[in-house]
């Protein structure tokens, strides 16, 4: 049987897209769709229609057209773009903004639809466009240069979904009618800014999806309350106000934002109010390749406004960090450990340390030397150091403890002198002052880490501990239950809960210290400690059987940890732990 003969041609596509549409849609949809119609009927169509174009298919707020000629179709883009530019300067609201990719390739022709490799393309060159702008593939561009007036920026090679291999893009410019002298320039002043050398963010002006207009202030009020949260965090690079509303009221591509503002992440966000109630919604996004990295929505009753703003602006720095810790550990992770900075070693580092096991413990301790290395005055190194040397002496190690406690506090204390505004500088050195039993002096020093940062959940942990294990109580579980709100998924909640249900244990809250426990050895079954300590709790309560079998389950260890007295514990919690094994060996 004769197969059905395919119809190939050569084409120039243009793929095309409103950028923002859903969020426009969002806000008004009449308006909307009738400001589109009204571009396509007075300038999109037309210009199709004089560079001899033919409309293959329209998609809600896209299109494909096809063109014979790569000329055509460059020129029609930059003319479509230049008349929409007249239109975005007058207008007094939110504006339709299109994107337009174009590549020359094969296609198929199926009746009056087009396919094929060709078409697919130009769809992903459109996704990389900003809003406003014409992008085309290499092979477009030899078929326009030296043919027209227009300049052109080399984006280099980019790796586009689903196409398998990378292609090389360039960005349309238009040029002033000065002439080829100007070229330059428009080139260079394109030119994206370089992104510094740790994590940087840039928190945009939150859409008011009210539809009121005195409901601005209180939108624009969270978002500069987030950003002067964030500038605390001395581990992050923050756009100041002033330039990140530069982009209030306009519909923007993240990425260009990354581009022109030289960071690599971007929060974005809305506030709606109905009646006394407001749902505000944010979402973290990596600049450099659009992906989401944390999105989250907030409910709240609006009776103290100032209240719920400091409550979600609290939440939302104190979430960011540690999703930015964790994107910023798997982009070292994807880079040779020969070819990593400072920062990134670090982030290496924290990563393995993360992961508590003997062998990830040694591997943290080689990264944040080799941070170390690479920049002696690099604080995070000092401190990351500190608290894995302290996790091995005291998880993985049987050394005497009173040997080599000093490496640990004199680590943390030359990071605390390399940057005495670093408020996890002083937080971990304030838990290497505990080890010594100095209580007051390790609470003073976690009272001026979270007078620096108060938003970030390890600095908030690091109080409670101190607090707790000093005699300070109910204080000390607040500021673990705080630290475990502000990060939920946090890779050290395990610890927060081993803090907390000790601090309940010398509190004598026996049950909640039972229950609690029960938690620690679900999320670290390996962790013998927390079974010696559940022993403990249940032999107080008279449990004295239950008590016998949680303790056969990890002997060998727990006679070791009953006659090593904790460092961080006052006398009288000590003979209080002690007490509880003993009953608990009791015999039967």
């Amino acid at each position: 049987m004769t197969e059905a003969r395919v119809e190939r041609r050569l084409a120039a596509i243009l793929a095309a897209d409103v950028a923002g549409y859903s969020r426009l849609m969002g806000v008004d949809e009449v308006g909307t769709l009738a400001a589109l119609k009204a571009h396509r009927r007075e300038i999109v169509d037309p210009a199709i229609a004089a560079h001899h174009g033919r409309i293959v298919k329209t998609t809600g707020d896209g299109m494909l057209v096809e063109f014979a000629s790569a000329v055509d179709a460059v020129t029609c883009a930059v003319a479509v773009q230049e008349k929409m530019a007249e239109r975005t300067a007058k207008a007094t609201e939110r504006c339709i903004q299109f994107r337009m990719g174009i590549n020359v390739g094969d296609i198929i022709i199926d009746a009056d639809d087009i396919f094929g490799d060709g078409v697919n393309l130009a769809a992903r060159i459109e996704n990389e466009c900003e809003p406003g702008g014409v992008c085309m593939s290499g092979n477009a561009f030899e078929q326009v240069r030296g043919k027209t007036a227009l300049a052109f920026e080399d984006l280099g090679e980019k790796s586009l979904k689903n196409i398998e291999r990378p292609v090389r893009l360039y960005a349309v410019r238009s040029v002033p009618s000065s002439g080829a002298a100007n070229v330059g320039l428009a080139v260079e002043a394109a030119k994206p800014l370089a992104l510094p050398d740790r994590p940087s963010i840039a928190v945009l002006p939150f859409q008011n999806m009210s539809g009121d207009p005195e409901q601005e202030y209180f939108a624009d009020g969270v978002v500069e309350d987030i950003i002067t949260a964030l500038s605390r965090f001395k581990s992050l690079f923050v756009i100041a106000r002033n330039s990140s509303f530069t982009y209030k009221d306009k519909v923007v591509d993240i990425r260009q934002v990354g581009r022109e503002m030289g960071v690599r992440y971007v929060l974005e966000g809305s506030v709606r109010k109905g009646g006394n109630r407001a749902r505000i919604t944010a979402q973290l996004i990596d600049a450099t390749s659009g992906a989401h990295v944390w999105a989250d929505r907030y409910d709240r009753d609006l009776s103290d406004i100032f209240a719920v703003q400091d409550e979600i602006t609290t939440s939302v720095a104190g979430t960011i960090e540690p999703a930015l810790a964790e994107a910023e550990q798997q982009r070292a992770l994807r880079k040779p450990p020969d070819s990593l900075d400072a920062w990134e070693a670090y982030q290496r580092g924290v990563w393995h340390f993360n992961r508590y096991s003997s062998e990830d413990n040694n591997t943290a301790l080689t990264f944040f030397r080799q941070a170390i290395a690479l920049d002696p005055n690099f604080a995070p190194g000092h401190y990351g150091y500190a608290m894995a040397l302290q996790w091995d002496i005291w998880h993985f190690s049987t050394r005497p403890f009173v040997e080599v406690q000093g490496s640990p506090r004199k680590e943390a204390r030359l990071a605390v002198s390399l940057d005495d505004k670093d408020a996890v500088a002083h937080a971990v050195l304030a838990h290497m002052m505990m080890w010594g039993s100095e209580w007051e002096a390790a609470i003073a020093e976690a009272r001026t880490a979270i007078a620096l940062n108060p938003n970030s959940a390890f600095v908030i942990s690091m109080l409670g501990c101190v607090l707790g294990f000093g005699g300070y109580r109910e204080e000390a579980l607040a500021r673990l239950q705080q630290a475990m709100r502000a990060s939920p998924h946090d890779p050290l909640t395990w610890l927060w809960t081993l803090w907390t249900a000790s601090i309940y244990f010398y509190s004598r809250r026996f049950d909640a210290a039972t229950d609690a426990y029960r938690q620690v050895i679900r999320l670290r079954p390996g962790l013998t400690q927390s079974q010696a300590l559940l022993a403990a709790s249940l032999a107080h309560l008279g449990r004295i059987d239950e008590a016998r079998n949680v303790l056969r389950n990890a002997r060998a260890q727990i006679q070791d940890s009953r006659y090593q007295s904790p460092p961080w514990l006052r006398p009288e919690d000590n003979a209080l732990r002690r007490e509880g094994i003993r009953l608990a060996e009791t015999p039967e």
